[in-house]
C-alpha cells in the first residue's frame, strides 16, 4: 500500500506539472504531425469535405515532380554556401568580441541585433536596400554592378538572399560561439603563450580543438535554419525572378495552398521534414561520439 500511495503520489505531481505542457505539445505539434501524415495518404484539395484515400500514391508522385527536385536542388546550393558564410562570419566575430577590445559588450549586442528581427521585416526592409537604396547608388556613383536592382537577376537574387541569411543568422551562431571560446581552459592557453605560441598557432592548435562541440551545434543549427527559410524567401524575391531563388519550403508552401493539392504539398512537406530530421540526428550522434571521445 505504502508503494502504491507513493506512486500515486509521485503521479499526481507529474500530472501537475508535466501535464498542461504534454496536453499543449500534443494538441500543438502531435496531432496536426499525425493529421498531415493523414492526408499525405489522400488526394484533398483543402476545401471539399471529402478526403479519398490514394495510398501511397503521393510518395510516388514525389520522384516525378521534377519542380519540386529543382527548388530541393537550390535549396542545397542556398544552403551549403549560407551554412559556410555564417559560421565562419560567426566565429570571427565571436573571436572578436572575446578578444578584449573596447565597447566588446555593445558590439556583442549590435551583431546579435539582426536575428531579432523577424524575417518577413527583414525581407521588405533588404528588399528597399537591393531595389531602391543601392540602385540609386550604383547610378550616382556610375558602379556598373549596383546600377540595377540585384533581385531581378536569377545569380544576383540568390546571392542577395544568402547575404541577408548571412548577416540575420551570425549573430546568434556568435553567442554559442563566444560561450565556446569562453569554455576553454584559462590554463591551456596560458601555457601555450608560456610555450611561445603566437597567437595564430594559439587559435589553430590550442583553442579550436576545445571548440568542437559548439562548431557541431552551430553547424547543424545552421543547416536546419537554412533548410526551413520561408518568411525571408517569400519577403526578399518571393521566388522570382522565374522561380529562380524557390527554395524547397515555399515549393511546398504554393503545392498546398495555391495550387489546392493539399495531398501532394503535405507528402513533400514530409519529405523535407525528414531531411531537417536526419540533419538533427546526424547531429546528436556526432555530439556524443565527440563527448565519448573526451571522456
Amino acid at each position: 500500500m505504502k508503494k502504491k500511495k507513493k506512486f500515486m503520489y509521485k503521479a499526481l505531481w507529474f500530472t501537475g506539472f508535466a501535464g498542461p505542457a504534454v496536453i499543449c505539445f500534443s494538441l500543438v505539434m502531435l496531432v496536426p504531425f499525425l493529421y498531415g501524415i493523414y492526408l499525405t495518404l489522400t488526394d484533398w484539395n483543402g476545401i471539399s469535405a471529402e478526403k479519398v484515400f490514394v495510398g501511397m500514391k503521393n510518395y510516388g508522385a514525389i520522384f516525378l515532380d521534377t519542380a519540386f527536385w529543382n527548388s530541393m536542388g537550390l535549396t542545397v546550393i542556398y544552403s551549403a554556401i549560407s551554412v559556410v558564410l555564417i559560421n565562419v562570419m560567426a566565429f570571427g566575430l565571436a573571436y572578436l568580441v572575446t578578444s578584449g577590445i573596447k565597447g566588446q559588450n555593445f558590439f556583442r549586442a549590435g551583431f546579435f541585433t539582426p536575428n531579432l528581427i523577424g524575417g518577413l521585416v527583414l525581407g521588405y526592409i533588404w528588399q528597399f536596400v537591393f531595389s531602391r537604396a543601392m540602385v540609386s547608388a550604383g547610378q550616382n556613383l556610375h558602379i556598373g554592378f549596383l546600377s540595377s536592382s540585384w533581385l531581378s537577376d536569377p545569380i544576383k537574387a540568390m546571392a542577395a538572399l544568402i547575404i541577408v541569411s548571412v548577416w540575420q543568422n551570425s549573430g546568434f551562431m556568435m553567442l554559442i560561439y563566444i560561450a565556446g571560446l569562453t569554455g576553454v581552459p584559462k590554463e591551456l592557453v596560458e601555457a601555450g603563450v608560456i610555450d611561445g605560441c603566437e597567437k595564430r598557432q594559439l587559435l589553430r592548435y590550442v583553442i579550436l580543438p576545445q571548440m568542437t562541440s559548439s562548431f557541431v551545434i552551430c553547424l547543424f543549427l545552421s543547416i536546419t535554419r537554412c533548410f526551413m527559410t520561408y518568411d525571408l524567401n517569400l519577403s526578399l524575391t518571393d521566388g522570382g525572378p522565374f522561380g529562380s531563388t524557390q527554395m524547397a519550403s515555399m515549393y511546398v508552401y504554393q503545392k498546398a495552398f495555391v495550387s489546392k493539392n493539399y495531398g501532394l504539398g503535405q507528402t513533400e512537406a514530409v519529405m523535407l521534414f525528414l531531411v531537417c530530421a536526419g540533419v538533427s540526428l546526424l547531429q546528436v550522434w556526432i555530439g556524443k561520439r565527440n563527448e565519448e571521445a573526451e571522456v
